[in-house]
């Protein structure tokens, strides 16, 4: 979701205040390639293959859900145009998010985007799809998907996430068919609410999955208490979903000068502070933040270059962003 950087926000109740939450472990990421510059876009592995994704990605919900009008196409165009120039690969849709899987589908064909994808070249660096089931039973979990692909215009998705667990088991088990018969390549689950990490630990234990989407932002810290670290344990990848906080976070920093000691991570805006945080922690693998405008488009991306904050300085931009 996004919220424009000047906008005043409403913040969330007590409960999403920012707590004194533990800095993940840090470990280093590199660019893709060594002899890059600090601007390339940083990547993480995914650990059931080995395969990188850059670490910022793009959400769709809200931003794509629009009907493509003459200025509403240029605008999206350009934003998509913009996210591969600056290394991007994750796009993550749903069928929850209304129009945005055929937005995604007409504009990333008419700009050819998929032409060197990953679902045809897993080792390339094309675009990966990432969308979800989200209904119950398993023929109608069936069409849903299917239709999910239409709309996409693709044969093959990267990853497919049973959304918000609804109907978690008899989905997972479809899935599982699906990725044998290459129709997808990675299965996920996902879920919107910390109310339901206890769940989502459970199947992180006793199934086996690819990826995990969560909420994970400087608003949203909780999965750090026990999701991340068994992500990490479990070799689990993970989608950082509402990275601003529903953009709430904009709301708490307006007006406010980015602190000095930020340009000590390569750091010059708001959005690059929060991104920064998240993708610091090791068991990210990509944050989503959502937009339809080009120029937050490129902020963004650039959250995930050069110099990342060490686990000290996590935890003074917790210690920082309460304090405002």
């Amino acid at each position: 979701m996004e919220t424009p950087y000047n906008a005043i926000v409403t913040r969330r109740e007590a409960a999403k205040v920012i707590g004194g939450t533990a800095a993940g472990l840090f470990l280093p990421i590199t660019p893709r390639a060594a002899n890059e510059s600090s601007s390339a876009m940083l990547t993480r592995t995914i650990p059931s293959s080995g395969e990188k994704l850059p670490v910022i990605g793009l959400g769709t919900w809200q931003a794509f859900d629009v009907d493509l009008t003459a200025d509403s196409r240029r605008q999206l165009e350009e934003v998509l145009s913009l996210f591969v120039k600056f290394g991007g690969r994750v796009i993550d849709s749903s069928p929850m998010y209304g129009r945005a899987e055929a937005v995604i589908g007409d504009l990333t064909a008419s700009l050819r985007l998929r032409d060197n994808s990953a679902t045809a070249n897993p080792s390339g660096d094309g675009l990966f799809l990432a969308t979800k089931v989200w209904t119950g039973g398993k023929e109608s979990g069936i069409k849903s998907m299917e239709r999910s692909m239409a709309l996409l215009r693709t044969k093959r998705i990267d990853l497919m996430q049973v959304h918000n667990l609804v109907d978690v088991h008899t989905h997972l088990a479809t899935l599982r068919e699906w990725k044998e018969q290459g129709r997808i390549r990675y299965v996920g689950i996902t879920h919107h609410e910390a109310g339901a990490f206890g769940e989502m630990e459970k199947l992180m234990r006793s199934e086996k999955l690819d990826f995990v989407q969560i909420n994970y932002s400087l608003m949203e810290p909780e999965a750090e208490q026990s999701l991340l670290p068994l992500a990490r344990e479990r070799g689990i990848a993970v989608l950082a979903n509402r990275p601003f906080g529903a953009g709430d976070l904009f709301g708490k920093v307006r007006s406010k000068p980015l602190p000095d000691w930020a340009s000590e991570f390569d750091c010059r805006s708001w959005a690059q502070f929060f991104l920064k945080w998240i993708v610091a922690h090791s068991a990210i693998t990509c944050a989503i933040p959502a937009t339809s405008k080009p120029r937050h488009l490129e902020d963004n991306m650039q959250g995930g270059t050069g110099r990342l904050p060490d686990p000290k300085t996590r935890r003074r931009m917790v210690e920082f962003v309460s304090s405002l």
